[in-house]
């Protein structure tokens, strides 16, 4: 990895506003407390990484063979219409990739989900029941929760 794992730590935004579903080999594996939409975010665990260039050429394949992963199983999961990822990091300057699995009607659609709406934080209930479902995705990233 490029930066020392040790120093790694997650920005206080993305601690805030996540759940931990665990770690892949590279990354943080975080649920954005949300649940208008599946949305989970990538987080590599190098420090003072801010964009995608900055990972080592192994890092970059590796970022990307997990995302293709995560947002493979989770259009499946979830019988998604589309796939949005992205790297925007305008509010949290720390790497982060956004899955979202949108869908034709959804509150936002076709526009992008950002600010359209207050997020919908997920009850007890509903939390378990998506950690539950995404389960075997997670697997398949190798994570440990």
């Amino acid at each position: 990895m490029s930066g020392p794992e040790q120093s790694f730590v997650l920005h206080e935004r993305l601690e805030a506003d996540t759940v931990s579903l665990g770690q892949s080999g590279l990354c943080e594996i975080r649920l954005m407390n949300d649940s208008s939409w599946p949305w989970i975010l990538l987080v590599p665990r190098v420090a003072g990484v801010r964009e995608i260039y900055q990972l080592s050429q192994e890092e970059q394949r590796h970022l990307l063979a997990e995302s293709s992963l995560l947002g493979k199983g989770m259009m499946e999961l979830f019988d998604g219409d589309k796939l949005n990822v992205a790297a925007l990091g305008n509010m949290v300057p720390q790497l982060h990739l956004h899955h979202i699995v949108r869908f034709e009607g959804d509150p936002a659609w076709p526009g992008p989900v950002w600010g359209k709406q207050p997020p919908q934080p997920y009850s007890d209930e509903e939390l378990a029941a998506v950690i539950g479902k995404l389960g075997p995705v997670l697997r398949t990233l190798g994570s440990e929760r």
